[in-house]
C-alpha cells in the first residue's frame, strides 16, 4: 500500500473549471509536495482563487482531477485542511474566544485541549489580551490574525491561503510569515494565492505563474529566474524601429527581450553599458525607462509576454474570483 505521506499534498491533473462565457481555469496540472510552500502568482482574474476553491471542494472541475493528501476529496481530507479566505468570514458579534471555541467544536475539539490550543494561538498571533473583545472592535490587521489562528486551531496538514497578507502593514506581514514558516517547518504544506511578487520570491519553495486561467510555468523562484541577466531594463517606447527585439538579441550581454507595446523589456549583464548604446541607435522616441536588479517579476514578464499587474492588466478580463 502506498504511504500517504509520500503522495503530493495537492495534485491537479488537467483540471478545468469554466465560467459562463468560457473564461476560467483551463487544463491546469500542478502539484504541491508535502511540507512545502507553493505560491500561485498572477494578476487578478488569472485563476488563483478558482484553483484554491477546487482544492477546497467548493467548485468541481468540469474535466481533469483534483487529489488532496493522496486521495480524492473526502470529509476526512477536509478535516485536515485549514482555510484562510481573501474576504473576512468572521462573525462581528462574537468575541475572539467564542470564534475559536466554535471553530474548535466544529472540528471535534473541546475541553482543556481546546482551551490550551486557543490560548497558545492567541499568544502567537498577538491577541492574548483581546480574547474577551468582540470581533467588530478589532482592526483589519487583527482580524486577519484571528482568522489565521482559527485556520490553525485543529493543526491542519494542508493550509489553503488566499492573499494571506492582504490589508496587513509591513510589520504584521513579517509576523504572519514568521508564523506560517513555523507551521511549515512542523510539516504542514501551504498552497497560497498571491499577487505579491516579492512575497512569492522570498517565501515560496515553488511558484506557479498563471495567466488567463492557464499555467504558464512552475518551478523554484531561482529556477524561474535562471535565464535572466543581472539587470532589468523596461523601456517605454511606443514606436521602436522594426524588429528591434530581434536586433537586441544579438548584442553582447543581452539576455531575454520581450516586446509588450508600448513596453520593451530587456535583461542585460550591465545596464550602465547597455542603456547608452541603446540611446545611440534608438533614433529617438524613447519616453522613459526603468532599471533595477532582475527579480521574479521580470521572469514573469518574459515567460508570459506581458508585465505583471496585480490589477489584471496581464491577465485579461476574467470574472472576479
Amino acid at each position: 500500500m502506498t504511504d500517504p505521506s509520500s503522495q503530493p499534498a495537492v495534485a491537479l491533473n488537467g483540471a478545468t473549471f469554466l465560467y459562463e462565457g468560457g473564461r476560467g481555469v483551463h487544463d491546469v496540472t500542478l502539484s504541491l509536495a508535502p511540507g512545502t510552500i507553493l505560491g500561485l502568482l498572477g494578476p487578478n482574474g488569472s485563476g488563483k482563487s478558482t484553483i484554491l476553491s477546487m482544492v477546497a471542494g467548493f467548485r468541481t472541475p468540469a474535466s481533469g482531477s483534483v487529489r488532496v493528501l493522496g486521495a480524492h476529496l473526502t470529509s476526512q481530507a477536509r478535516a485536515r485542511m485549514g482555510l484562510l479566505f481573501q474576504e473576512s468570514s468572521l462573525d462581528p458579534l462574537m468575541t475572539v474566544q467564542e470564534t475559536l471555541w466554535l471553530h474548535g467544536r466544529l472540528f471535534g475539539l473541546g475541553g482543556g485541549a481546546l482551551r490550551a490550543r486557543s490560548r497558545e494561538l492567541l499568544r502567537l498571533v498577538g491577541l492574548d489580551d483581546r480574547h474577551h473583545d468582540a470581533v467588530e472592535t478589532l482592526s483589519g490587521g487583527l482580524k486577519r490574525r484571528l482568522e489565521l489562528a482559527r485556520c490553525l486551531l485543529h493543526r491542519p496538514t494542508l493550509l489553503l491561503l488566499d492573499e494571506p497578507t492582504i490589508a496587513l502593514d509591513p510589520d504584521s506581514r513579517v509576523q504572519l510569515w514568521d508564523l506560517l514558516q513555523a507551521v511549515n517547518a512542523e510539516g504542514a504544506a501551504l498552497l497560497l494565492a498571491t499577487n505579491d511578487v516579492a512575497e512569492a520570491e522570498r517565501y515560496c519553495h515553488t511558484v506557479a505563474f498563471l495567466d488567463r486561467g492557464r499555467l504558464v510555468r512552475e518551478g523554484a523562484p531561482a529556477d524561474l529566474k535562471r535565464n535572466l541577466r543581472r539587470d532589468s531594463v523596461r523601456i517605454d517606447w511606443p514606436q521602436p524601429p522594426p524588429d528591434i527585439d530581434g536586433a537586441l538579441m544579438g548584442w553582447d550581454g543581452v539576455g531575454g527581450v520581450t516586446w509588450a507595446p508600448p513596453m520593451l523589456h530587456v535583461t542585460v549583464d550591465d545596464a550602465s553599458t547597455f542603456v547608452p548604446a541603446l540611446f545611440a541607435v534608438s533614433g529617438g522616441g524613447i519616453r522613459g525607462l526603468r532599471i533595477h536588479e532582475s527579480t521574479l517579476e521580470d521572469a514573469y514578464f518574459q515567460l508570459v509576454g506581458a508585465p505583471f499587474s496585480p490589477n489584471g492588466a496581464a491577465g485579461g478580463t476574467d470574472p472576479p474570483e
